[in-house]
C-alpha cells in the first residue's frame, strides 16, 4: 500500500489554516506524515500545526522559493510513495479529497495528479468565475500528444492540490531550484516528455480562490511573462494556449453580464492589466532591476539574480 505524506508550505497563514487543518483530519485515508515548511512566521502558523500532528521544518524568509521549499518538504518525505501538495490557503471539501486523487495512481503511467479548484464561499464574480472556468466538473488524463490540442495547458497543474509519485518526480530531477513560481508546470512538462501521464481529477475537489485587485493581476501576470520567457523549452515544446484566452474573455463576459454588470468596469480594466503585465514579463530582461520588482508579485526573487 502506497505511503502517502501531506505537505505544505506557509507563512503566516491567516484565518483559514484552522479550516485547512481540520479539513485533512477529516480525510478518510491513511497518512504517514505530515510536514509544513515554514519561512518565518510570527502567528500561531507553526504552533497550530503542532497541535494537528504535523512536523514543522524552518527555513529563512529570504532562501524561501517555490521550488526549492517543495523539494525540502519531498527530501523531509523520503519514505512515502506520494507526495500531497498542499497551499495554506485552501480547504480540503469533503473527507474523500485526497482519497479520490490518490486512486488516479492506480494507473501506473499517472505521475502527477491534480484536484478540482472550487471558489471559496462568498467568492466574488470574477474570482468565480476563473475557477469555474479554469476547472471544470469533467476529469481527463493528458499525456504528450495531447499538446496539439491543449498546447501548453497540457503540462498545466496546480500545486494548491496536487499528488505526485516520487519516482516519477526524481525521474525528472525533483522540483527545479530558483523559478519565479510554476514548479508545478515544470515539472508538468518534463514529466510527459518522460512519458508519464497527468490526471485532472475533478471528484477531488478543494476551496482556493483568490479576489485580485487589478494591480495583483497586472503583477501576476508580469510574473507569467517572466516564467515564460525564461522557461523558454515549454512554449517551444508545447506551444501557447491556442485560442484559450479568447474563449475565458468571452465566457468571463457572459459570467459577469449575468451576475453582476457592475463588476464590467473591473473586468475590462483587468484584461487591459494582464495584457500589460504579460508582455511587459516577456520583455523584463530589457527593463532595469527596480522597474522589475516594482512590477513583481514575487519581488523576493529578483534579490537572488
Amino acid at each position: 500500500m502506497d505511503q502517502i505524506a501531506i505537505l505544505i508550505p506557509t507563512l503566516n497563514a491567516g484565518k483559514r489554516w484552522k479550516d485547512l487543518l481540520k479539513s485533512i483530519d477529516k480525510q478518510e485515508i491513511s497518512i504517514k506524515k505530515k510536514i509544513i515548511i515554514d519561512s518565518g512566521s510570527v502567528d500561531n502558523t507553526t504552533l497550530l500545526a503542532e497541535e494537528n500532528g504535523f512536523e514543522v521544518l524552518k527555513i529563512n524568509k529570504s532562501d524561501f522559493d517555490h521550488g526549492y521549499a517543495r523539494q525540502l518538504l519531498a527530501e523531509a518525505a523520503a519514505d512515502c510513495d506520494i507526495l500531497i501538495y498542499l497551499t495554506q490557503d485552501c480547504i480540503l471539501k469533503g473527507e474523500f479529497s485526497i482519497a479520490n486523487l490518490v486512486k488516479s495512481f492506480d494507473d501506473p503511467s499517472v505521475g502527477l495528479a491534480y484536484g478540482r479548484q472550487l471558489p471559496h464561499t462568498g467568492a466574488k464574480v470574477l474570482e468565480t468565475h476563473a475557477r469555474l472556468f479554469n476547472y471544470s466538473s469533467k476529469s481527463r488524463l493528458k499525456q504528450l500528444s495531447d499538446k496539439s490540442e491543449l498546447g501548453i495547458k497540457t503540462a498545466s497543474c496546480s500545486n494548491s492540490f496536487a499528488a505526485y509519485r516520487r519516482i516519477a518526480l526524481e525521474a525528472v530531477g525533483g522540483f527545479q531550484k530558483h523559478t519565479i513560481f510554476a514548479e508545478d508546470v515544470i515539472v508538468g512538462g518534463q514529466m510527459l516528455l518522460k512519458e508519464w501521464k497527468i490526471a485532472y481529477v475533478a471528484e477531488s475537489e478543494v476551496y482556493h480562490s483568490h479576489d485580485y485587485t487589478v494591480k495583483e493581476e497586472f503583477k501576476r501576470y508580469f510574473d507569467i511573462g517572466v516564467f515564460h520567457s525564461t522557461n523558454k523549452w515549454l512554449l517551444d515544446e508545447f506551444g501557447s494556449a491556442g485560442g484559450e484566452g479568447f474563449r475565458y474573455l468571452k465566457s468571463e463576459l457572459k459570467y459577469v453580464l449575468k451576475h453582476n454588470l457592475l463588476v464590467f468596469p473591473k473586468m475590462c480594466m483587468t484584461i487591459g492589466a494582464k495584457f500589460m503585465g504579460y508582455k511587459l514579463g516577456m520583455m523584463h530582461h530589457s527593463l532595469n532591476h527596480n522597474l522589475i520588482k516594482a512590477f513583481s508579485m514575487h519581488r523576493k526573487y529578483w534579490d537572488k539574480k
